[in-house]
């Protein structure tokens, strides 16, 4: 039987941005934000797949600042405000081999892409937030962050460190003045991205699409609930942190790992 969640319009008047917007973990938080009764903008580089017109779109390449004003410019001239920043955008393109194989460009791509463009974002957003004494800042960061994978995503886990620890001291100096600020760190999450990953390690190495699965849990550690996360699980802890619900809850990280991180 499929589970159904009584939303209850919660978000009503609210508008959020979600970073990352078009696919993957980032659609399901869009959708989740719109579906409580938020208006939701999305911005990635490319178009979604399927347009949703549900759903504010605005094309920019947020690891340059040029993207990020584009941006700014756009939300603040049709909204006037901005309520919830869901800083979505993230990943690693860069190649194997641990520390070695890796020059100053896969550095600086993955530290402007994970670090600097919510950095750049938060600072564009939030003075408005806290003239008005409210706003709520997400930062999805992962549990590489702690349990980095060194071999194939060095600058990507290094970034996202950062990211959580900048999340943090930005919480400290801005909840006094009305704006919540949390972190949200993943492990391992079956979008399509990571299932076409799943099919590509199967027929490579020719072994069934599960028995990938389980090769990639095990580099992990081991995934002890049995299976990635599901996008809409990520999306669903984003919904009530972002509501009143969430009200006192500020400067933490929430691991959402099916229990991946072996320590306490």
């Amino acid at each position: 039987m499929t589970q159904e969640f009584n939303f209850n319009k919660e978000l009503t008047g609210k508008v959020a941005l979600v970073t990352g917007g078009t696919k993957g973990t980032g659609k399901a938080i869009a959708e989740r934000l719109y579906a409580a009764g938020a208006t939701v903008i999305i911005t990635a580089r490319n178009s979604p797949a399927q347009e949703n017109k549900d759903l504010f779109f605005i094309a920019a390449d947020l690891s340059k600042a040029d993207g990020t004003k584009k941006v700014v410019d756009e939300v603040m001239a049709k909204y006037g405000k901005l309520d919830i920043l869901i800083n979505n955008l993230g990943g690693s393109d860069t190649k194997g081999g641990g520390f070695v194989s890796l020059n100053d460009s896969d550095w600086e791509t993955s530290i402007q892409t994970n670090l600097l463009a919510p950095v750049r974002l938060d600072r564009a957003f939030l003075p408005q937030m806290i003239t008005r004494k409210k706003g709520v800042i997400i930062h999805i960061a992962s549990i590489q962050g702690k349990l980095p994978l060194y071999d194939s995503t060095l600058p990507y886990a290094a970034a996202k460190a950062g990211l959580i620890n900048y999340s943090k001291n930005l919480s400290n100096e801005v909840s006094p003045k009305g704006v919540r600020v949390l972190t949200v760190s993943p492990g391992w999450i079956q979008t399509d991205g990571a299932t076409s990953m799943m099919n590509e390690i199967a027929e490579r190495t020719g072994v069934t699409f599960n028995e990938a699965v389980q090769t990639v849990m095990d580099s992990l550690g081991g995934i002890p609930y049995g299976r990635p996360a599901k996008p809409e699980e990520v999306a669903e802890l984003i919904g009530f942190l972002v509501s009143h619900k969430a009200d006192y809850l500020t400067g933490t990280e929430f691991v959402i790992d099916g229990g991946t991180i072996p320590t306490v």
